[in-house]
């Protein structure tokens, strides 16, 4: 079960120091929620249930042929983007900072361990407006 909160975000935070991952990701099915994922050099299948702030997520390892065989039959187009490790709290926060179509958008996530802790959670003032029930901020939405 994925359980997270997402935010906008105008004005990044310094950035230096902290841990960050390119990612390339396309979807093959936006419902259910198919996505194939190039996270640096990995490479993942994940499923994703309806829901919002909650929903079933599967995670299934590929390889580097898989992804490039796979990603040429996703709808539309692919989803580039730095995502930066955060710590704050007890949590990571996941900062996304996009390229090309969707630049210049940033958003911020958080997930958590129980429905009742994301619903508790007070996020930095640097957080923007929360967007986590509007799907046009999910990635799938977005392609």
């Amino acid at each position: 079960m994925e359980i997270e909160r997402k935010y906008l975000v105008e004005k990044l935070p310094e950035l230096g120091g902290y841990k960050s991952h390119k990612i390339e990701q396309a979807y093959l099915n936006t419902s259910p929620v198919v996505r194939i994922r190039m996270q640096d050099n990995e490479y993942y299948l994940t499923y994703k249930g309806e829901g919002l702030m909650a929903r079933e997520e599967y995670n299934l390892p590929l390889n580097k042929q898989s992804f490039h065989h796979l990603i040429k039959k996703a709808d539309g187009r692919t989803i580039k983007k730095t995502r930066y490790l955060i710590p704050y709290e007890k949590y990571t926060i996941e900062l996304d900072v996009f390229e090309g179509d969707h630049a210049p958008l940033i958003l911020a996530e958080v997930e958590f361990s129980t429905i009742d802790e994301a619903n508790t959670f007070t996020p930095p003032n640097w957080f923007g407006q929360e967007v986590t029930e509007d799907p046009k901020y999910h990635n799938c939405n977005m392609i």
